[in-house]
């Protein structure tokens, strides 16, 4: 699905998680969270291709199973039995096949459908600064993780470079549609820029210094989400991120992996890099010549590669400054008081989009939350699908009609809501959801040249797939917010968190949506059903 898709990955695909701030403040130093992110991804390399990474396991009773006794006990146990033993205490480990796509990684743009490469062999790190590209060897010839005084040596060599942004800087061309990229990246390769393109598809991973600070959360929205087109790679597997400030995100290509895999890394890489940095903020860098072991990437473009740029960069330009991104944080309370209150805080979350919509627009519509299948072997998403008969009712109830309705009645239909989504949620991460299985026939027709059954005209199945708000959530203390842009013209792209005592929502949009409103139509959504749920009455 992503690989055939020609759209921009940017916007489009793409999405970002921004980490939270070290809790010790000096450590938030661009230079010194560079270098102690970088040595603490590269960790986790190395423990995921030595087999020694923690598996990643769904814990349905984490009081029995996420223990050190279970761990220290299941070690013991033959591979051929430690499976039932997790099963015995509602233990399921999960699907890791995504993992080896986190480095080395990148999609290669191809005509009609692009292609995942991987180079597990080389060991250098792409850094990106000013448009300008820079990579050095971080592991050496046996393996070993370059000394950290020496990477921090590195990259402030590469921050004290007064190089300015190119005139035609290369990067843009990953902003491209995928055909026209395919077409220039082939110019390139036969205009001799096949070893530096190597060096950046083959990179470890991206680490990009931004020469600004962060000026409020919907700045460090357009930012991390798509930034200007310069300092970023697209298409590597994941861009780690850095503001002049030490503010810091992962901005990752969506075709070769999901969320879960992607935020494991995260939570990783902050709690080892805040936990056991690998520098401190007095340390001082190794006596090294980086000069020497710090190649800066030059591309020979000719007048077509020029022009591609150019107009690569236009077009960016101009699809950016349509776009809305507006941050929101509900204060009230969040996944602690609705859990006294005896629902699922992801349903009352998803209630209250479609109470915002209706608000809003005076209806419902198709709403599409991704649920990760990683319970089965290679599994990726199912869709659950929120907007319901019984998010429906209760939204008109409260929207519309709550002077005719008692906050009893109000109150149970908000637990009908509830108990319907976990039981779609269920049923999506089990694999009984349908949206991927129609999607998987459609596939299997097309591949046989079958003409396709009436069921795929319907003008219904055309509308629940016009998916106007799209909406994903993943919650870890590693985490502040994340983002994506909205996958419809007419619609909204929804990133949630809901958090012990807070609720926060990051919402995109194009001229055709007013993303404000919507923004505080949910705020009012949230404060009416946390009005319910505490006995109190509406006010229209």
């Amino acid at each position: 699905m992503y690989l055939r898709a020609r759209e921009s990955v940017v916007l489009n695909f793409n999405p970002f998680m921004v980490f939270n701030a070290d809790s010790k403040v000096d450590y938030n130093n661009q230079l010194t969270r560079a270098t102690n992110m970088t040595v603490s991804a590269l960790r986790f390399l190395k423990t995921l291709r030595t087999n020694i990474l923690e598996p990643e396991v769904f814990h349905l009773n984490p009081a029995k199973s996420d223990t050190q006794a279970f761990k220290k006990f299941v070690r013991f146990v033959p591979p051929s039995l430690s499976w039932f033993c997790a099963y015995m205490v509602n233990a399921y480990p999960l699907d890791m096949s995504q993992y080896f796509r986190l480095f080395n990684s990148a999609r290669l743009p191809k005509s009609n459908k692009d292609e995942l490469f991987t180079d597990e062999n080389e060991r250098h790190l792409l850094v990106i600064r000013n448009g300008n590209f820079y990579v050095f060897d971080v592991i050496d010839r046996d393996g070993n993780i370059l000394k950290p005084s020496e990477i921090q040596a590195h990259l402030q060599f590469i921050l004290s470079d007064s190089s300015s942004v190119p005139a035609f800087p290369l990067a843009c061309l990953t902003t491209e549609n995928r055909d026209i990229w395919a077409r220039l990246r082939q110019e390139l390769l036969e205009n001799g820029n096949a070893e530096a393109l190597r060096k950046v598809d083959s990179a470890i991973f991206c680490l990009c210094l931004d020469d600004f600070p962060i000026n409020g959360l919907n700045h460090l929205s357009h930012t991390m989400l798509h930034g200007d087109g310069i300092n970023r790679w697209y298409d590597k597997s994941f861009n780690l991120i850095l503001a002049k400030d030490g503010t810091a995100a992962i901005h990752f290509e969506h075709s070769w992996g999901d969320g879960v895999a992607v935020l494991r890394f995260q939570n990783e890489v902050f709690k080892d890099s805040t936990q056991t940095p690998a520098i401190t903020p007095q340390s001082q860098p190794a006596a090294v010549d980086s000069a020497s072991s710090v190649q800066k990437l030059n591309f020979k473009l000719n007048d077509a590669l020029k022009e591609g740029i150019t107009q690569a960069k236009q077009k960016f330009d101009a699809t950016v400054k349509t776009l809305t991104l507006e941050a929101h944080q509900f204060e009230r309370g969040g996944k602690e008081m609705l859990k006294k209150h005896k629902v699922s805080p992801d349903a009352i979350a998803q209630l209250a989009f479609q109470m915002a919509f209706l608000q809003q627009y005076g209806q419902t519509v198709a709403t599409y939350e991704s649920c990760s299948t990683a319970a089965f072997k290679h599994g990726r998403t199912e869709t659950i699908r929120p907007a319901s008969i019984h998010t429906k009712a209760c939204s008109e109830a409260i929207v519309r009609k709550s002077s005719k309705h008692s906050v009893a009645e109000l109150q149970q239909m908000i637990a009908e809501c509830s108990k319907y989504h976990n039981q779609l949620t269920k049923e999506a991460a089990m694999g009984q959801g349908f949206d991927r299985h129609l999607y998987g026939l459609r596939c299997v027709a097309e591949s046989r040249g079958t003409p396709l059954p009436e069921f795929y005209q319907d003008q219904a199945y055309s509308q629940i797939n016009h998916n106007i708000l799209s909406t994903s959530t993943l919650s870890s203390p590693a985490v502040s917010m994340g983002g994506f842009g909205p996958v419809v013209p007419d619609g909204f792209g929804v990133g949630y968190g809901i958090h012990n005592d807070w609720i926060g929502c990051n919402v995109s949009g194009y001229p055709a949506r007013n993303v404000q409103e919507f923004v505080q139509c949910v705020h009012k959504s949230l404060d009416d059903i946390f009005n319910v749920l505490q006995g109190k009455q509406v006010s229209n």
